[in-house]
This record gives structure tokens, C-alpha cells and sequence, in this order.
């Protein structure tokens, strides 16, 4: 069997960012070194969703919500997402979806 099977999918940072706003290699950046914060802690599968360039919504798997929101978890990402450039930072309450940036167009 393949070696790498049971691996998370990791899409293209651009999936990150609603259609209709500008995908700058600034933008990009700020989305790497975020999601480097969230697999620091631990965290297996997220994604860190910009909107307007300022607010990072952070999708996680719903049993992994608590992890984030504990007080040292949610202190590190406060500090670290706001050292990256972001003035926002939020949790999906929904979790981790594929697609949910989609969910707009419906």
C-alpha cells in the first residue's frame, strides 16, 4: 500500500481565501505561518481561512474545538496570529469542512 494512506489532505493555501478577494503572496504567507502555529499545538487537521486580509477563521475538527479554546492554547494563537498581521482571530464553531468556503454561494 501507499506509505502515506492515512496522511491529511493539505490543499492549496490559495483555497484559503473567499472567492472575489485578492490572493497576494503576503496573504499567503500570513496562512502558512498560521496554520505552522495551529500544527505546533498538536492539531492534525485545520484550516485557517482569511477574510479581508485582517480575520483569520480558524476551522478544527469539533472534537479538537476545546484544545484551541483553552486558556495557553488560545493565549498562543491570540499572540502568534497577531505577530503574523492579523487583527481578527476567530474559531468556526462549525469545525473543519471541506469546501466551506463554498457555503456562500449557495
Amino acid at each position: 500500500g501507499l506509505p502515506s494512506f492515512n496522511k491529511n489532505s493539505f490543499s492549496c493555501l490559495a483555497s484559503r481565501i473567499p472567492y472575489g478577494e485578492s490572493i497576494t503572496p503576503e496573504i499567503l504567507k500570513k496562512v502558512e505561518e498560521a496554520e505552522a502555529v495551529l500544527r505546533s499545538l498538536g492539531l492534525k487537521q485545520y484550516r485557517v481561512r482569511v477574510h479581508g486580509g485582517t480575520l483569520a477563521r480558524i476551522e478544527v475538527l469539533p472534537e479538537d474545538i476545546e484544545h484551541v479554546i483553552r486558556e495557553v492554547s488560545r493565549r498562543v494563537i491570540n499572540e502568534r496570529f497577531r505577530e503574523i498581521g492579523f487583527v481578527y482571530v476567530t474559531v468556526d464553531l462549525g469545525g473543519y469542512r471541506t469546501g466551506s468556503l463554498n457555503e456562500v454561494l449557495k
